[in-house]
């Protein structure tokens, strides 16, 4: 029988993910057309989708089986009143890399004070500061999912001792996990470095606010490469001004493109980088939607299946 999915995940991204998901149907033994045109709703299996759509009523599609995310966030979607079917995110060994990479490269650039060497390169042989040892240096991960998870023991490989944060209890090799609001507190007091990789729900909204930043020791760092609404912008930029937070590198912001006017570009305590942590690649998150749509005609649990009262 042949399965009809729909990409609808925007016209841009369509030549990039045609042929890697041709290729991973054919390769899964499914025999799906794929269109990127306006369909019989009624007659779509799944929906291909990423957050951001020109398709935001789900309600005429009658039959689908589910709306399969490209993005490993879902906060855009999980609340729309039209969707009635299940809902899965992206978890992609791929997304999961290139997070590693990018958490791993902040972490080690401020520990190893990597700008004050680039800056100051004015002829002058300064010998000030010798960084500590990873083994000295807590970091604080905040978020303890497929994403934080991966990027956790890859700080522990590097000798790093992390400190693990969670809205509920998780249990994971080598990290000293907490959770709930006092073993939030705990873990920010001990923290040199943080770094956000939680889920955007009301209960996340600007977690990182003026009080989380008082709770930090001086001169502490901050890696947001998660959610944008999970800190306090105005209470970031004061923790900054002050010197309580030494930098931040931020990859996610309330509003994308960030505007040219916000003061996060001009601070010169602020890192900008253009939502690159962790992009989906079409030739291996093809084979994750191909393997949901196995499992949807095989009548067995998808993956990475999101529950919408938790948002995620």
């Amino acid at each position: 029988m042949t399965i009809t999915a729909h990409f609808a995940a925007g016209a841009d991204r369509w030549p990039d993910w045609q042929e890697p998901l041709r290729a991973a149907f054919a390769e899964a033994g499914l025999d799906v057309t794929l269109t990127d045109s306006a369909p019989d709703p009624t007659a779509v299996d799944y929906i291909i989708y990423a957050p951001g759509s020109p398709l935001q009523d789900l309600s005429p599609f009658t039959n689908c089986k589910a709306v399969l995310n490209i993005w490993a966030g879902v906060e855009r979607i999980v609340g729309n009143p039209t969707l009635r079917m299940p809902l899965c995110r992206m978890v992609d060994p791929s997304l999961s890399e290139g997070m590693v990479d990018y958490v791993t490269g902040h972490v080690l650039r401020y520990h190893l004070d990597i700008d004050a060497h680039i800056a100051g390169q004015d002829g002058v042989w300064r010998h000030e500061r010798v960084p500590p040892l990873a083994r000295e240096r807590p970091v604080a991960m905040l978020g303890l999912g497929a994403l934080g998870q991966a990027c956790a023991r890859a700080l522990l490989a590097h000798g790093f001792p992390v400190l693990g944060w969670s809205r509920t209890p998780r249990d994971v090799a080598g990290v000293e996990c907490r959770a709930g609001a006092d073993g939030l507190t705990e873990t920010l007091a001990r923290a040199q470095i943080v770094v956000t990789l939680l889920p955007q729900t009301q209960e996340t909204q600007n977690i990182i606010d003026a009080r989380a930043l008082a709770t930090l020791a001086r001169g502490a760092y901050l890696i947001n490469p998660g959610r944008g609404p999970l800190i306090d912008d105005d209470a970031l930029i004061a923790a900054l001004d002050t010197g309580q937070l030494a930098h931040a590198t931020l990859d996610v912001f309330r509003e994308e493109p960030l505007p040219p006017e916000h003061p996060f570009w001009a601070h010169p305590r602020v890192t900008v980088t253009p939502h690159i942590a962790a992009e989906t690649r079409p030739h291996t998150a093809a084979r994750v939607i191909a393997e949901n749509i196995r499992r949807g005609e095989a009548g067995e649990p998808f993956l990475n299946q999101v529950d919408t009262d938790r948002g995620y």
